[in-house]
C-alpha cells in the first residue's frame, strides 16, 4: 500500500474514532514529518518500512536537537500509525515495537507562588483598566487551568453546559473522548458566575462556549497559544516557559505538595496510569521529603517515648 494513501486511511480512522482535533493536529505534524522523510528516502510503500529506517529517522531527530521527550512523543505516533495497519492487515508486524523510548530525566517546570502572584495581578490591573472581554478572558481562564488543571484543548472546547455552578463541577471530555465531572472551589464557582454575568453584559447573546475570540466565536487551539504567548512576552520569566501545561503541572505540584495521595491526584489530574501520577509525585520526591520530616507523626511520637524512657 502506498505510504502517503495509508497515512491518509489512519488520519481519516483517527477522525472517525472521534478523535479529538488537536490530537488530529498533532499526528499531521508529528507524523506527517516520518512520512515525508521516508519519501524523500525513496521509500513509497508502507510495507517497506523497517525498524532501521525508524530508528534512523529518530536518531536524525535527535542529531537536529530534539529531546527525549519529543522522541519518545514522535515513536508512539509512529507506533500507533503501524498498530493500525496492522489491524487492518496491511502489513503483518508492527516495526516500531521493538524500539524502545528513550530515558527522559528532564525535570518539569512548575511555577513559583510569587510568579503566580505577579500573573494574578497583570491580569487584574488590566481587566480593571481596559475593562474589557479579553482581559477577564484571560484572567478566567488562568483561574480556570490553575483550579482544575484541564487540558488545552478541554479550554477551548468547555461550554457553559458543562459547568454546574450549584454542583461546583465542570464537566470535559478528555484525551479519549471520555466526559469527566471535575470538582471546582467555591472560589472558582464564583469567578465563572461573575465572568457569566460580565459576558451576558457584554455580548447580550451568550455564546454556548465559555472562552470566545472578539467575534463571540469558539476559541482555536492556536488563539489560546496566542494568549500564553502574550503573557510569556509581559511576565518574561527566566528559565520557565509560559503554557498552558506549565499550568496543569502547576495544579498537580500544589496538590502533591499538599500531602494529596497519588489515587486523589490521578483522579483529578485524569490520568489513565497510576504511573503517570507517580512520576510526576517523585520529581517533587525531595520537596516531599522535606515536609515529610518536618511533619511527620513519628517525629512527635519518638519524642515523647523518649521523654517518657527520661523519667
Amino acid at each position: 500500500m502506498l505510504l502517503k494513501f495509508a497515512y491518509q486511511d489512519f488520519l481519516d480512522d483517527r477522525r472517525f474514532k472521534n478523535t479529538t482535533k488537536t490530537n488530529i493536529k498533532n499526528y499531521q505534524m508529528l507524523l506527517g514529518k516520518f512520512v515525508d522523510y521516508c519519501i524523500e528516502q525513496q521509500i513509497v510503500n508502507a510495507e517497506e518500512i523497517t525498524y532501521s529506517h525508524i530508528r534512523q529517522y529518530l536518531l536524525k531527530c535527535q542529531e537536529k536537537g530534539d529531546k527525549a521527550g519529543t522522541i519518545n512523543t514522535k515513536l508512539l505516533r509512529i507506533r500507533a500509525f503501524f498498530n493500525y495497519l496492522v489491524e487492518c492487515e496491511v502489513i503483518k508486524t508492527n516495526p516500531a515495537k521493538k524500539i524502545k523510548q528513550q530515558k527522559d530525566d528532564v525535570r518539569i517546570e512548575v511555577f513559583s507562588d510569587e510568579q503566580i502572584r505577579q500573573i494574578l495581578n497583570f491580569y487584574r490591573r488590566i481587566k480593571q483598566r481596559d475593562k474589557s472581554y479579553v482581559a477577564y478572558r484571560d484572567y478566567v481562564i488562568i483561574i480556570t487551568i490553575l483550579g482544575t488543571g484541564i487540558r488545552r484543548g478541554e479550554i477551548v472546547n468547555l461550554q457553559w453546559s458543562d459547568v454546574d455552578l450549584i454542583n461546583k463541577t465542570v464537566s470535559v471530555f478528555g484525551k479519549n473522548r471520555r466526559k469527566e465531572t471535575i470538582p471546582i472551589t467555591d472560589k472558582l464557582a464564583k469567578e465563572l458566575a461573575a465572568y457569566y454575568v460580565f459576558c451576558k453584559q457584554y455580548w447580550g447573546d451568550v455564546s454556548e462556549y465559555v472562552f470566545v475570540k472578539r467575534s463571540n466565536t469558539q476559541m482555536t487551539d492556536n488563539s489560546l497559544m496566542l494568549v500564553f504567548r502574550y503573557l510569556g512576552q509581559k511576565m518574561n520569566f527566566k528559565g520557565i516557559r509560559v503554557s498552558a501545561h506549565t499550568f496543569r503541572h502547576t495544579f498537580c505540584h500544589r496538590l502533591a505538595m499538599s500531602g494529596m495521595s497519588a489515587f486523589a491526584i490521578q483522579r483529578l489530574m485524569r490520568h489513565q496510569n497510576i504511573a503517570v501520577t507517580m512520576k510526576y509525585v517523585a520529581m517533587w520526591g525531595n520537596e516531599l521529603r522535606e515536609q515529610n520530616d518536618k511533619y511527620n507523626p513519628l517525629n512527635s511520637l519518638v519524642c515523647q517515648h523518649q521523654i517518657k524512657q527520661q523519667f
